[in-house]
């Protein structure tokens, strides 16, 4: 079945991705293409959709694609810097804001019947981000709404589907953004509403069948949910001709390894368990540096599967649980992140002797996509609502050198806060917990004596997509529980701190 599309041309805004998210909650299948990569058969695409832009369209080197295939031709909503840069190139004025408008506004003027603001009446919240702003609108411009502050703050051109906003419908802080989108995608560009769970199912197995055949294929699993429904769906797909292989790292949570092991079995998984675990820590040993850590993690991973996947007779395919956010980051326009933060564990790839052929069966989705297929499948809620655990494990929650003696503390750690979360009814409630065991011993008392011993921090953060994430604000009683339960109970540890950082500036991992 052939899907509506809609294009998103990303100008390099950091809610490039949440127009995309908002977009597919309408069921309705977007891409995101770099603004300066437009794809070539754009009448594939029943829509257009420009980014916002850290750019001013006043500077020399602001991003100036040609439209000329889309302006007048395809509905267009341009977001921000989008509605800037049309109004900038068509006859507008746009200049530097008095003041940097930033933040929630409220809409004072919203044209009457407009088919955008459909369901929308002034007083709506929205989001502002900007600091330049249309001073006058282009040619066939026609004012349709305002904020106090930002006279042209939506407009559309006369005799076109084309529309500009200064605001962002994709941020949660814009209460009916999803209201205009719709309006937007709908109504006005009658895209169908047909990218849905069930059908994203049925058209990848249909297309595995086809795709591998009677093909052997080997996939790694990592106990997380996007390695999970790749399973499944592959396993729907070729059945026993799907290989996987858990490997045991050694810095996976207490007991995880005998845990996921059975519940992929009871999955009716054709897996195979392997213990490393010795491996990777001879491998560690003597390591303090965070990518040095992560480096000789991959490389080992990489190790132990290739010794398995060849284990295999005439396995031609390797399987992998990419998202479309790593798709994203690999061909943005900008090239990815101006600075390496951190490298992912999975980047590299594995030996080129291998000559595996590559099957990605979720590179089209979003984590909360991935989540909706696996539940359209029946797959365990537990399973599907794990929070995300980081490819490198506690490896890199134990800052400094890795030894047996400190991965156990910090696996004990990590069961009591967990544990604690779950019994609490707080898990869910929380995108990601962990435990982090710091390079610092600190002077406690215990009885009558005197201790020197190792000091934890707990984190648990909120967020959507682990692009922004804030610090959860757990009960005192919860903390307190905690903290007692760690200390009386984890030889080794005599004090523990909970990180009350957001990210930005902060990372949610500590390496």
């Amino acid at each position: 079945m052939q899907h509506n599309k809609v294009l998103i041309l990303d100008f390099g805004s950091q809610y490039t991705q949440l127009i995309a998210r908002r977009v597919r909650e309408l069921n309705i299948y977007c891409e995101i293409h770099p603004f300066n990569k437009i794809p070539s058969e754009i009448d594939s695409y029943k829509a257009v959709i420009l980014s916002g832009s850290p750019f001013s369209v006043r500077a020399e080197d602001a991003p100036h694609p040609d439209l000329s295939n889309i302006r007048g031709k395809k509905p267009l909503l341009a977001v921000c810097y989008g509605a800037q840069y049309l109004a900038h190139f068509s006859g507008g004025k746009v200049e530097a804001s008095n003041t940097r408008e930033y933040g929630r506004a409220n809409l004072s003027f919203v044209k009457v019947k407009e088919p955008l603001f459909n369901h929308i009446d002034a007083g709506s919240q929205v989001w502002m981000s900007h600091s330049d702003t249309i001073k006058e609108l282009p040619g066939n411009g026609i004012l349709i709404a305002s904020t106090k502050d930002v006279e042209n703050a939506a407009y559309a051109i006369e005799g076109e589907m084309t529309y500009g906003i200064q605001f962002h419908p994709e941020v949660y802080h814009s209460t009916d953004g999803k209201q205009l989108l719709e309006n937007f995608l709908v109504h006005i560009a009658k895209v169908n509403q047909d990218w849905t769970p069930q059908s994203f199912v049925e058209e990848t197995v249909e297309a595995l069948k086809e795709q591998v055949g009677n093909d052997k294929v080997v996939l790694g699993l990592s106990g997380g949910v996007d390695s999970s429904v790749a399973a499944i769906l592959l396993h729907n797909a070729i059945g026993k001709n799907l290989y996987c292989i858990f490997v045991n790292n050694g810095l996976l949570r207490k007991n995880e390894f005998e845990s996921v092991l059975k519940q992929y079995e009871g999955m009716g998984l054709n897996v195979k368990g392997v213990d490393a675990s010795a491996r990777f820590l001879d491998a560690l040993s003597g390591l303090s540096d965070p990518e040095q850590k992560r480096k000789a993690i991959g490389r080992v991973f990489i190790e132990v599967f290739d010794d398995e996947a060849h284990l295999i007779e005439d396995v031609k395919w390797l399987a992998q649980g990419t998202i479309y956010p790593d798709v994203i980051e690999s061909v943005s326009a900008t090239g990815g992140p101006s600075a390496t933060i951190k490298s992912h564990h999975n980047v590299g790839g594995l030996p080129d002797f291998m000559k595996l052929k590559i099957v990605e069966p979720l590179k089209a989705l979003f984590k909360d996509e991935v989540r909706r297929v696996g539940a359209t499948m029946g797959m365990d809620k537990d399973l599907l609502g794990r929070h995300p655990f980081p490819g490198p494990g506690l490896a890199i929650r134990i800052l400094g050198d890795i030894t047996a003696e400190k991965v156990r503390i910090l696996q004990e750690v990590d069961a009591v806060f967990i544990n604690n979360l779950r019994e609490w009814d707080l898990y869910d409630k929380v995108w990601q917990a962990g435990a982090i065991l710091l390079p610092v011993n600190s002077v406690g008392v215990m009885g009558d004596e005197r201790t020197y011993e190792k000091c934890v921090a707990l984190r648990a953060v909120e967020s959507t997509d682990g692009m922004t994430a804030d610090w959860v604000n757990l009960p005192y009683e919860f903390l307190q529980k905690t903290s007692n339960e760690i200390i009386n109970k984890v030889k080794g540890v005599n004090r523990v701190v909970y990180d009350i950082s957001s990210k930005p500036p902060a990372t949610i991992e500590w390496e």
